[in-house]
């Protein structure tokens, strides 16, 4: 079974890399998808976002059925064409429970032989979060515990938190 992953990833950061890891347990192939989202203005291309991910990932133990991929439109509908029976969705709090709720219940409208599988965050990423990781780093603070360690140079100089 495959499942997918949606998000924007700008820039992606070590819960992300947690619930990567727990699905690819869960599936034979997980694809992460970078999705265009119009109310996030994102800080890296898509393509460096891509980048990012694959390095990210590639030490993974089961590295071999994680692939990275760009979508655009629906979310499940991308996830039916390629094949995908569920799409993986991380959540940290009540608040990210109500937001997914709805976004799963409208996918389950849209297309319901795509379910949508919540992964509740582990304690220690409770908090993180993209926009926490730019909002850190953006004022000058220490993120290396919040990136995955290969790309932590190159997120944290377009951050300015590294010279």
């Amino acid at each position: 079974m495959k499942a997918c992953y949606p998000g924007t990833f700008d820039p992606i950061t070590n819960g992300h890399i947690d619930i990567i890891e727990r699905a690819s347990e869960m599936f034979d192939e997980v694809v992460v998808l970078i999705m265009h989202n119009a109310a996030k203005k994102c800080l890296f291309t898509e393509e460096e976002r891509k980048q990012f991910i694959e390095e990210s990932v590639a030490n993974l133990p089961l590295s071999h059925k994680i692939k990275v991929m760009i979508g655009s439109g629906l979310t499940v509908e991308y996830a039916a064409s390629i094949g995908a029976s569920a799409i993986i969705r991380g959540i940290r709090a009540v608040s990210d429970y109500e937001y997914e709720l709805m976004q799963a219940t409208a996918n389950m409208y849209l297309n319901d032989s795509v379910e949508t599988l919540l992964l509740i965050a582990r304690p220690q990423y409770s908090f993180l979060s993209s926009s926490v990781v730019k909002e850190i780093g953006l004022n000058h603070g220490d993120i290396s515990e919040l990136v995955p360690e290969p790309i932590l140079d190159r997120v944290a100089k377009q951050l300015g938190s590294r010279e």
